[in-house]
């Protein structure tokens, strides 16, 4: 199985950065196929916590060419602050190759998005007004910038000119504030350009080359699953396809390329902004997953909102992604919990449904129907084996395992890089 897709099979924040960690360690080149620095992975190695918003995962490992790939949206200016962070700590960044194809996210794209969000009163989607929605758009309209043209400076310094003039007017026009649109083509077609161009890479020949020469790829999506923004909860979703067929046309790799998917799943589900959510939790117990989960965001710091784990999502996950496994994450986060809930259907006006809805309104008005587990009183962070899980922990694994159908071969027990049980 040359190539491995990590993705989130919930609304994201599942721990993708720790399972991809651990598979790095198997594999060449870890590549990120979609999104921007609208979204965090948070890996805990050697006690140290390292905070990664747009380098992929492996960079922490010596031997893994990390590649931003064509299906990312990339702001320069957040790419070299992390860069920089990272070398500041004594990692090796040198071997970063970042996607000539890859879009620019650009001034007039932070300002669209704030604009847009503050317009939208009490039916706001949550962005990040990190400029990510912004950005797509203009690839969607072939009026975008990417990263490759930033190595013909002249040709790119007028392009900026020309884009900055045109989209300062339609700000001002909007109700915002007008661009300096000098100091844009000064900054991004001169200091940028020059230190962001040794890292631009013709990607997709650089994977597939790779591929022929028998090395491992792995590929991680930020986001997930259920914010991709043709399957997930729309409007409430991201701006990309974070789910496994996002992977390819996100990095060139063919569907044939692929042969491991795993969907990486929270013991329990968390989302961020706004949308319909049907086992959250308000109440006490949804503070007790958040303050034991630390359940805020690596990019924003904004609290989560919590709730029991959903089967019914994971089933339409496992179908969306053709997953062949799971990592089942933050187990652990539940150990002082009394007993334990797992949703595994709904009704709807008291009639059962086994689909999950396609239609936001239904969503919204869904009862989950739940099994109620007795927790299992201890603590599960030094279990290493499958046999050093207590029974009842198991079984919350098993009844997982058995409701969707895919093996759970991945079990989190901890915060650090080795806290894991791995299955056979």
């Amino acid at each position: 199985m040359p190539v491995t897709v990590v993705v989130g099979s919930q609304w994201g924040d599942e721990g993708k950065a720790k399972v991809i960690d651990l598979l790095s360690n198997q594999h060449d080149y870890v590549i990120r196929y979609q999104g921007g620095h609208n979204a965090g992975h948070t890996i805990v190695a050697g006690g140290e916590k390292y905070a990664l918003q747009l380098v992929p995962s492996g960079v922490l490992y010596p031997h893994v060419t990390p590649v931003i790939a064509n299906g990312v949206v990339v702001d320069p200016i957040t790419l070299l602050d992390e860069v920089g962070r990272l070398s500041a700590r004594g990692v090796d960044t040198s071997r970063l190759k970042v996607s000539s194809q890859a879009h620019l996210i650009l001034p007039w794209h932070f300002a669209h998005d704030r604009l847009a969000e503050g317009s939208r009163g009490d039916n706001k989607i949550g962005t990040t007004l990190k400029g990510i929605g912004p950005a797509y758009a203009d690839k969607a309209r072939r009026t975008g910038l990417r990263v490759g043209d930033m190595l013909d400076r002249k040709r790119f310094a007028e392009q900026l000119a020309e884009l900055g003039a045109a989209e300062s007017d339609l700000l001002v026009h909007l109700g915002g504030e007008p661009l300096d649109v000098p100091a844009i083509v000064e900054q991004y077609a001169g200091d940028l350009a020059d230190r962001v161009a040794p890292y631009i890479t013709n990607t997709v020949a650089l994977l597939h080359d790779a591929l022929a020469r028998g090395k491992r790829l792995l590929l991680e999506g930020a986001q997930a699953t259920f914010l991709d923004i043709d399957h997930g909860t729309y409007p409430y979703v991201t701006s990309s396809n974070p789910t496994a067929g996002g992977a390819c046309s996100g990095s060139g790799l063919g569907p044939r390329d692929l042969g491991r998917i795993v969907g990486i799943t929270k013991a329990y589900t968390t989302r961020v902004g706004s949308g319909p959510f049907p086992t959250e939790l308000t109440d006490a117990l949804g503070d007790t997953l958040v303050e034991i989960g630390r359940e805020f965001g690596t990019v924003t710091g904004r609290r989560r909102r919590p709730g029991w784990l959903d089967l019914v999502m994971l089933r339409h996950a496992v179908r969306l992604n053709s997953l062949t496994e799971i990592a089942l994450t933050k187990l652990d986060v539940l150990d002082t919990f009394d007993s334990v809930r797992i949703c595994t259907g709904y009704r709807v006006n008291g009639t059962a449904i086994t689909e999950y809805p396609d239609r936001l309104d239904v969503l919204g008005r869904v009862e989950p129907v739940y099994v109620e587990l007795p927790g299992w009183g201890t603590s599960i962070e030094g279990a290493r084996r499958v046999e050093d899980l207590p029974n009842r922990a198991r079984a919350f694994v098993d009844l997982v395992e058995r409701e969707v159908g895919v093996p759970v071969r991945y079990v989190g027990v901890g915060a650090d890089r080795d806290a894991v049980v791995e299955r056979p």
